[in-house]
């Protein structure tokens, strides 16, 4: 799905902020149980890297081009 529209980027990139923060503090708490599952604490980070991914993504999408 491709959003073209300015605010729903910026929707978007709100969305995905939260789900970041999200998953950071779910990453904490994992990190922080004695009997810890190292192959969920992967999991989650490899989906927060994508996410830090995907908003840098957006927000290049919102700077607007300028001609040089």
């Amino acid at each position: 799905m491709q959003v073209q529209d300015p605010m729903q980027l910026s929707q978007r990139l709100a969305e995905l902020k939260v789900e970041h923060r999200d998953l950071d503090a779910a990453i904490d708490h994992l990190a922080a149980a004695i009997g810890r599952d190292e192959l969920q604490l992967t999991r989650l980070k490899k989906r927060k890297l994508l996410l830090k991914d995907t908003i840098s993504r957006l927000e290049s999408r919102l700077i607007p081009d300028l001609d040089a």
